[in-house]
């Protein structure tokens, strides 16, 4: 059924009832034929109500020997199967709503890291008697990306979950076509790249300015976010979406609060569609293979995929009809102005794998570089400290006005250290039958189904202690920088994946690692203190530390925005 004219919701219902009223059907004229035929009258209503009735017995039966099926091919292989959360309602339905309940007002990632403590770093969450396993021990995640790449993919449950945003592109396929075609272009790094980032870093640095002058508090994520996107826009279509110009949101306290919405706004309207949309396939993911009953009415993500269908088209049409008036070319030279889209037109007219694609590509540019960078300000924030031994490796190199350089980047170590302690994000997989090596000595391996949704935590990954030492929990750049380097990350390398690894290692890492960089240097020239608007939670745990709540969606963000005040360089430091 097509998605255009039939909501998710619908289609999956239709597919559902097919299932389930076609063998009843049958079962019911089976039954009836054969009583006939004995010459026993018996009243197709009854024969129905048995059928009928018998469906709940059936699934339980289902349920039933699907565990004992995998227990079986658990003994098989010499394996266990992976600790169950267990509940005390049926499919484990307390665990769900309890879970929900707690992502609300609990630091993120809390309700899972306590079900870890007590079964361990691997677990199966069973939701709904769906196998939903979630890792934070770095060996199976060294499987999954590197080791044994192949048996392990991204599944028909979440490119279902996220055809209509993401479609084919390179964050829902496991074909090498999309990688082959886009990594060409990022092997290259390109003077444009720069001046791209400090035309735009110039742009969110004087709006800055202009509020902290003002006496007021900056939203650091929607700053950067915008940094980025006109950013991204602008490297990989050669057209700025502009989110900059559109007007910086005041804070809540602001004596003239002009917060209200622009609709008329194309910058404003292409970012909150395209962050709405994420926020569905999150929805999506997070809700399991019944998602769909969430869309009975329409699909959520059809409205937002309109605003941004109606920017992208024009530039991706616009592109393909250029190119094919245009003279043939070697399609291995890259000139050092030309774009994503210009690079791949040049091999395919497919209008929507070039989509797909530059979509793909834009959600990286644009939200794991943001992300990134809002967790390094809001670190560096909390820890003036390690900003002011930033600023002066900074300066000591660049001063306060030179342009930064490929080289320069490269020599900051500190730079490097600051930006790799603020990296985490969250990534999904599906699978075949296998087995993963026991993270306790001395045990069976654990048995994973084929068709098993899994996840693996990078957020959480890098708060075990036994993997980062007693301090694991702290920001601390010296980690990359000191002998925990040989004691802990040189032993166990995959404790430690800002950009993933292996196959899936991510295409964009060198030009992400450049902009943030950039970025970050080109505050520490302009501002030379940090400090957070809101007032610290009475929580406990991290809640009573950390000063902002991460949340996240394909991606981390701090929910309600990161508002900070910095202080500019003065006249008398210049």
């Amino acid at each position: 059924m097509s998605r255009s004219w039939v909501s998710p919701g619908v289609a999956y219902l239709a597919r559902g009832l097919l299932s389930v009223v076609v063998p009843a059907a049958s079962s019911i004229i089976i039954v009836a034929r054969l009583a006939s035929l004995k010459g026993v009258r018996v009243s197709p209503w009854l024969i129905s109500a048995v059928v009928l009735g018998g469906a709940p017995l059936a699934f339980a039966a289902h349920v039933l020997m699907d565990g004992r099926l995998q227990q079986r091919k658990a003994n098989r292989l010499g394996a266990r199967l992976v600790p169950h959360v267990q509940g005390k309602w049926p499919g484990n339905l307390d665990k769900i709503v309890n879970m929900v309940l707690r992502n609300e007002n609990e630091y993120l990632g809390r309700p899972i890291e306590d079900e870890m403590k007590v079964l361990g770093p691997t677990v199966n969450l069973r939701f709904l008697w769906e196998d939903l396993i979630v890792t934070t021990e770095p060996q199976h995640i060294k499987t999954i990306l590197a080791t044994d790449f192949d048996n392990y993919v991204k599944g028909a449950k979440f490119r279902e979950a996220a055809d209509s945003v993401l479609g084919t592109g390179v964050f829902n396929s496991d074909g090498k076509l999309h990688r082959t075609m886009t990594r060409p272009f990022f092997t290259q790094d390109r003077i444009s790249h720069f001046e791209i980032f400090d035309r735009h870093a110039d742009h969110a640095i004087a709006l800055a300015k202009e509020r902290f002058r003002a006496g007021l508090a900056v939203d650091f994520q929607d700053l950067i976010s915008r940094f980025t996107l006109d950013s991204a826009s602008e490297f990989l279509f050669g057209h700025c979406i502009d989110s900059l110009s559109a007007g910086l949101p005041y804070p809540h306290n602001a004596p003239e609060s002009t917060n209200a919405i622009q609709g008329d706004n194309t910058a404003t309207a292409f970012s909150y569609a395209f962050s709405q949309a994420q926020q569905e396939i999150n929805r999506r993911v997070s809700t399991g293979q019944t998602w769909p009953l969430n869309e009975i009415l329409a699909d959520r993500t059809a409205q937002h995929m309109k605003v941004v269908n109606a920017f992208l088209d024009p530039i991706l049409k616009d592109a393909l009809e250029k190119r094919s008036t245009a003279v043939e070319f070697d399609k291995n030279e890259f000139a050092d102005d030309q774009t994503l889209v210009d690079h791949l037109v040049n091999l395919t007219s497919d209008f929507k794998i070039i989509k797909d694609e530059t979509l793909n590509i834009l959600l990286a540019g644009r939200d794991t570089t943001a992300s990134t960078l809002t967790s390094a300000i809001y670190l560096l924030a909390m820890h003036p400290e390690f900003l002011t031994r930033l600023r002066e490796e900074i300066l000591s190199k660049v001063g306060l006005s030179r342009r930064p350089t490929y080289d320069d980047i490269k020599e900051m170590k500190y730079l490097r250290a600051v930006l790799n302690g603020a990296y985490s994000r969250f990534p999904s997989l599906n699978i075949r039958d296998t087995t993963w090596i026991s993270p306790e000595p001395g045990k069976k391996p654990l048995f994973i189904p084929k068709g098993t949704m899994l996840y693996y935590s990078v957020f959480l990954m890098h708060r075990r202690t036994d993997l980062w030492g007693p301090d694991a929990l702290e920001f601390d750049p010296d980690r990359w920088l000191d002998e925990r380097v040989k004691k802990y990350l040189i032993p166990n390398p995959y404790i430690f994946l800002p950009f993933n690894a292996g196959p899936r290692i991510c295409l964009g890492q060198q030009f992400a690692y450049n902009e943030m960089s950039f970025m970050v240097i080109r505050l520490m020239q302009n501002f030379f203190a940090i400090t957070l608007s809101p007032e610290p939670c009475d929580k406990d745990g991290r809640q009573a530390i950390e000063r902002f709540r991460p949340r996240n969606h394909l991606t981390l963000y701090a929910m309600g925005g990161m508002w900070v005040k910095m202080e500019a360089v003065d006249d008398a430091e210049i």
